[in-house]
């Protein structure tokens, strides 16, 4: 089990962080998605959201062996749709400075008053939503990692898993022209 934040500003996009304990202010995982905070509120209030990251990797590229948590970019797809390029991100002072205020904070969702100093220009002037809960981290092996929220005392409500995958292109040999 580990800590995930779903966080971005309301005109912002959107950004998922994993940290092995709450008290931790170096996530494990941090990610910028390429979705809007909006629209992912938005595909949240049906209850059900399916978020695959997936890179592809050539036979020799040095991403085929690294950690799949250590691999750059990743191509998003949101329940079904593909909505762009995730990128991996090294925690920011003002990321630090966000997760320590949140350290309180086992489950729940809620607004951090604007100002809060999260992000760059106009961002950094809007309110920041998030979501934190606990999730269960599946390791599928050295390429598949997801994350699958538990929702607390077992009630039904949101569902929401993020999918790690790493697909391995087979380059077909080039037959010698004659």
């Amino acid at each position: 089990m580990v800590i995930g934040t779903i966080f971005g500003h309301r005109r912002g996009h959107v950004w998922f962080c994993v940290q092995l304990d709450r008290l931790s202010t170096r996530p494990a995982l941090l990610l910028e998605l390429p979705i809007p905070t909006h629209l992912l509120v938005k595909e949240m209030r049906c209850g059900l959201v399916r978020i695959a990251l997936e890179t592809l990797t050539r036979p020799g590229s040095e991403l085929v062996s690294c950690p799949l948590r250590s691999v750059p970019v990743w191509t998003m797809l949101c329940n079904g749709r593909k909505l762009g390029f995730a990128g991996r991100r090294k925690a920011t002072e003002s990321t630090r400075l966000m997760l320590k205020t949140m350290q309180s904070i086992t489950v729940g969702a809620g607004v951090l008053p604007a100002g809060f100093g999260f992000g760059s220009g106009s961002e950094a002037d809007g309110e920041l939503m998030y979501m934190r809960a606990n999730y269960e981290c599946v390791v599928g092996g050295p390429d598949s990692e997801s994350f699958h929220l538990i929702n607390p005392d077992e009630c039904p409500g949101q569902e929401l898993s993020i999918f790690l995958m790493r697909s391995r292109i087979t380059v077909p040999e080039m037959k010698e022209q004659k």
